[in-house]
């Protein structure tokens, strides 16, 4: 039992020996050709421009870029990843930032890396809610280097919006799935009524059927009845020496 308890130790302490020589300070690190700072300032220095434009601006940068990406698609028969990544920031710029107030800085920084894609978060101060700017990197192979390939703006929800948020979410997903379960229980229901249009019909057939064996049965049992008065008033008639107008046959018991 020792034993095992001592191994278990030896391999927590290797794990955390090689969790803790695998991180590395973020500004060392080698971004595809770019450090840290280049990021940093790339970023912030983009933010900050789009900060200072007017609505009347911004929507001329959007053309402009616009305008460019076309140009450069058709020089080069390619899409260029840039152009279109700066056009999508500035409209969720405009569309997250119309209701957030004054802009007031800039706030946390953070770079992220995972294989060949690089995401950087700028957060954007304003004077009722921050701003959430992230810009997506991937690493080119061609040029051996990264290209902004996205970039968004977000507006920062709280804690209890997100949670309010998810709360609202789940109440819609679980009334529709019960409006849906009350509209199939509604047709299951309606089935017995449908299933009974043009009963009514069938059964009179049925009735019809039924009562001619009847009449036919009737007919036959009479028949047999009279031959069998016939063959008697004949037999009586000649054991008697009369005939068959002397004597009335009034019943038939049959045994």
């Amino acid at each position: 039992m020792k034993k095992k308890l001592s191994l278990m130790l030896c391999l927590c302490i290797m794990a955390l020996t090689l969790a803790a020589c695998g991180s590395s300070d973020p500004q060392d690190v080698d971004y595809g050709g770019m450090s840290y700072s280049d990021l940093q300032s790339s970023a912030q220095n983009l933010v900050t421009s789009i900060a200072a434009f007017s609505d009347e601006e911004l929507s001329a940068a959007i053309e402009t870029n616009e305008q460019y990406a076309k140009q450069y698609a058709k020089q080069y028969g390619r899409e260029y990843t840039e152009a279109e990544a700066v056009i999508n920031l500035l409209q969720s710029w405009r569309d997250s930032t119309s209701d957030v107030g004054t802009f007031v800085g800039l706030g946390e920084f953070s770079i992220d890396k995972t294989s060949d894609t690089v995401t950087v978060d700028q957060i954007v101060n304003f004077s009722e809610r921050d701003v959430d700017v992230t810009f997506v990197y991937e690493y080119n192979y061609l040029t051996e280097e990264i290209e902004m390939t996205d970039a968004t703006a977000d507006i920062v929800y709280t804690l209890g919006e997100k949670l309010e948020k998810a709360a609202l979410n789940t109440l819609m997903g679980m009334g529709t799935v019960f409006c849906v379960l009350v509209l199939i229980s509604l047709i299951i229901y309606c089935f017995k009524f449908i299933s009974k249009v043009g009963a009514p019909k069938k059964e009179t057939a049925k009735v019809e059927r039924t009562e001619a064996p009847a009449v036919e049965t009737v007919n036959e049992n009479l028949t047999d009845d009279l031959e069998l008065v016939a063959v008697i008033s004949a037999a009586i008639a000649a054991s008697e020496g009369t005939s068959t107008d002397s004597f009335v046959v009034r019943s038939i018991h049959r045994r």
